[in-house]
Parts: C-alpha cells; structure tokens; sequence
C-alpha cells in the first residue's frame, strides 16, 4: 500500500491503498484509530473511504435475513469483540486448571 505525494500538504491515496485500509477495519479486527496510527491517515479519511466502500457492497443473505454491507460490517465488528473475549476467557481457564492441578499432584 503506498501513498502518492503531490505536495506538501495533500496526499492523494489510490483507490487500491482506500480498499485495502478499509479491509483492515473490516476484515482484520483493527479500529479505525489502530488503522489511521499504522497508515499515518486520518480517521475522517478512513471513515470516508468506508462509507464509499461498504455504499459500492451488495446486501446480502445472513441467517435468512437480507443484511446491508453496514449491518455485515457491524455483524464482523460485534463478532470480533466476542472472539476477544472468549479467547481471554479461555486463558484465565487455562490458569484456573493448570493452577488447580498443579495443588492435585
């Protein structure tokens, strides 16, 4: 992913640099603020690059109901931040029992 530098101030990003940052939001689990820090963008800019992205997505099929791209792409988000979760459960678990056998044996 690179950025084109037509002056100083402005930078002019390509349509495949947008696509692919806005992948990242979706599809890689990051915040926006993670994704604006690690591309040196802004928020705003990636906010608007996700409106003209998800505005160019198909709805589609989810559980039988027709989902909008935002309503996929707050499904993923939701999904993730349980993924997190479970993966912290699981960890404390992990101690729980290994600490319990270790008072067994």
């Amino acid at each position: 992913m690179t950025a084109t530098v037509n002056s100083k101030m402005a930078r002019r990003y390509g349509e495949e640099f947008k696509r692919q940052a806005v992948e990242l939001m979706i599809h890689g689990g990051k915040s926006q603020r993670q994704v604006a820090r690690e591309l040196d963008v802004s928020e705003y800019s990636l906010t608007l690059w996700k409106k003209a992205y998800l505005g160019q997505q198909k709805p589609a099929e989810i559980n039988g109901e027709m989902k909008s791209p935002e309503e996929m792409a707050k499904i993923i988000r939701e999904q993730y931040k349980e993924i997190e979760y479970l993966k912290r459960q699981r960890e404390i678990l992990s101690l729980v029992l290994s600490t319990v056998k270790a008072e067994i044996c």
